[in-house]
Order: structure tokens, then C-alpha cells, then sequence
């Protein structure tokens, strides 16, 4: 069987990134220029300023790419482009790139949900069996999707609200973090001990999410110890914010593993870099003797890699796009 080559585009938000993947599963190449450097100073990433910089780089990342795989476009058999979700101006420069490679080299234009993106980041560790579940926890989603075949998705559940990525930004900056949170959090609840008590959200029977309340439990306590004059201790808040975030997660996990008779468990999206969540959802899956993948942290986080792995299973599931393809900012993964 001949090999597949698939370019894979991706710039949903700060990183403008370009990948080549042969069979979905082995990579070629990848180039990410990141952009949070430069919105750091804003406490988040400001779009328009974002569609500058993916303006700027595209073609530079491109070509870097190609260079280092030794490629020509002509060697590439279809172009994956992240369509949606995500910032609508950074969305597009992507997409206009991509568009315009399909239509000079008359490259198949693929189009990929960022989310089945993040999903089919697992693929480059282990093949994917079936039934699945993916857990997909990061900064705009927080889901858990049903996979019984390659590229077909059914949604089980998500946040009602926020996602947890944002929630672990947003409490960040509560307790003095800078930009990007996240992680800092991660590092400090290492370090500390569960000492503040926080409300456990959404105790339910569904597979939703909600974070807004345990947000805002957060707020509230840190206004009240400020109030107070009693100063934050930063690690035992992050230890114990981190403690119920993951807990609400690995709650609804074990359910739909049982529920849906699920035999491989995957995690997908920027907080699968989080530590204390990989532990928590390794040994949940010891637990119940369930296989898991967790991709490498260098594919957690955006990146064209993972467009073009899942590019590879749309391309062979006949997902093709003409010209009229356009970006959307909100979009279900079906």
C-alpha cells in the first residue's frame, strides 16, 4: 500500500504551526512558531494581535517545514486544515494558506475539527482501539466523546459552562499567577496540601461538567481571607483547587468507562499536560484494567502534527472540502 503524506495546518489561536505525518501515525516534520510571549503581557491572548502574527509567520513556518522534511509540497498527497473552533481572524489565515496550496498544487483540501486534532494526537503513540472514550480537557472544551470506529464521534457530555482550562487560568490570576496559568498551578500543587475546602460541582448521574462554581468559590475565598488580612498560601490553594477540578473529571470518566463498556481511554487537549490529571486518570484505569493513552506533552498542547494525523483518517473516511470551505468559530465535533 503506498504511503500517505498529509500536511497538516493549524492556527486556531497563538501558535501557527505545520506538520507533515506519513499513515497518520509517524512524524515527518513539524515547525510551531508560539505566540505566548508576546500576549503574556495581557493576561491572555488578544486576537487581533494573534491574526498579525499567524499573518506573518505562515509562510516562514511552511517553509521551514518543508525544509526540514526534505519535502515538496508536489511529495504531499492532501493539505488538513483546522477549520474551527476557535479565534474566527486566526482561524482564517490558516485556512487561506491551506486553500491556497490545495488549489495551486490540486491537493484533496481536508478539513478538521481541532478538536478530533487533539484526539487524533493519540494515534502517534498507540493505535487506537475501539470502543473509545476521549476525555478532552482544555482551555475552550471540556468533553467526553464516544468513538466505535475511526472518525465517527458521539459527544456524551460537556462543561455548562467553563472549561476547565479556563478555570484553571482564571484561578491563576485570582491567586497571582501570570499568564498562562495552567501549569504554574500544576507545579505549585505539587507542593502544597489540600487545605481549603472547595465545593465538588455537578455531582449528577449525567457526563456534563461545570466549573463556573468552583470558580467562584475560589474568588470568594480569596476576597474573604483578603478581607481578613490572612495572605493566600498559593500552593495549598493550587493543591486543593486542583484536587476537586480533577476529581469532578475522573468522577464522570469512571462512569461512562463502565457505562459504555469502554476498553481504551484517551486524553486530548492542552490540560493533558497537566500531571496531577494524568496520575489521576492512570490509576483510574488500572483500576478498571482499561488501556489508556496519554500523548507526549510536545503534542498536548497545538500544533499541525495532530491536524495532519487526523487529516490522515478523514482523508481516508472521504471528508474532503471544495473552496468554499470557511472557518467557524463555534462547531460541533461530529
Amino acid at each position: 500500500m503506498k504511503d500517505v503524506f498529509i500536511l497538516g495546518i493549524e492556527s486556531s489561536c497563538d501558535e501557527t504551526s505545520v506538520s507533515i505525518v506519513k499513515n497518520g501515525r509517524e512524524e515527518i516534520a513539524t515547525i510551531i512558531s508560539s505566540q505566548i510571549d508576546i500576549h503574556k503581557d495581557f493576561g491572555g491572548v488578544v486576537p487581533e494581535i494573534a491574526s498579525r502574527h499567524h499573518v506573518k509567520n505562515i509562510t516562514i513556518v511552511l517553509e521551514e517545514c518543508l525544509q526540514k522534511a526534505n519535502m515538496k509540497i508536489e511529495d504531499i498527497d492532501a493539505i488538513a486544515i483546522t477549520y474551527g473552533p476557535g479565534l474566527i481572524g486566526s482561524l482564517l489565515i490558516g485556512l487561506e494558506a491551506a486553500k491556497t496550496l490545495a488549489f495551486i498544487y490540486n491537493k484533496p483540501l481536508i478539513p478538521v475539527h481541532h478538536i478530533a486534532g487533539h484526539i487524533y494526537a493519540n494515534s502517534l503513540v498507540k493505535e487506537l482501539s475501539f470502543p473509545l472514550l476521549a476525555v478532552v480537557v482544555s482551555g475552550g472544551h471540556t468533553e467526553l466523546i464516544e468513538m466505535d470506529k475511526h472518525y465517527h464521534f458521539k459527544k456524551l457530555g460537556g462543561t455548562l459552562d467553563d472549561a476547565i482550562g479556563e478555570c484553571y487560568d482564571k484561578v491563576a490570576r485570582v491567586i497571582g499567577l501570570e499568564y498562562p496559568g495552567g501549569p504554574k498551578i500544576d507545579q505549585l500543587a505539587a507542593t502544597g496540601r489540600e487545605t481549603y475546602a472547595l465545593p465538588v460541582p455537578l455531582r449528577d448521574d449525567s457526563y456534563n461538567f461545570s466549573f463556573s462554581g468552583l470558580k467562584s468559590a475560589v474568588i470568594n475565598l480569596a476576597h474573604n481571607e483578603e478581607q481578613r488580612g490572612i495572605p493566600l498560601r498559593q500552593e495549598d490553594l493550587a493543591a486543593s483547587f486542583q484536587k476537586v477540578a480533577i476529581e469532578s473529571i475522573t468522577t464522570k470518566v469512571k462512569k461512562a468507562i463502565i457505562d459504555k463498556k469502554i476498553e481504551h481511554v484517551i486524553v486530548a487537549g492542552g490540560v493533558a499536560a497537566n500531571k496531577g490529571l494524568r496520575k489521576a486518570i492512570e490509576d483510574l484505569c488500572q483500576e478498571l484494567k482499561v488501556d489508556l493513552s496519554i500523548p507526549p506533552m510536545k503534542y498536548c498542547t497545538d500544533n499541525g502534527t495532530m491536524i495532519a494525523a487526523a487529516g490522515y483518517y478523514a482523508y481516508l473516511d472521504g471528508r474532503k472540502a471544495d473552496l468554499s470551505l470557511n472557518s467557524k468559530s463555534q462547531d460541533q465535533l461530529v
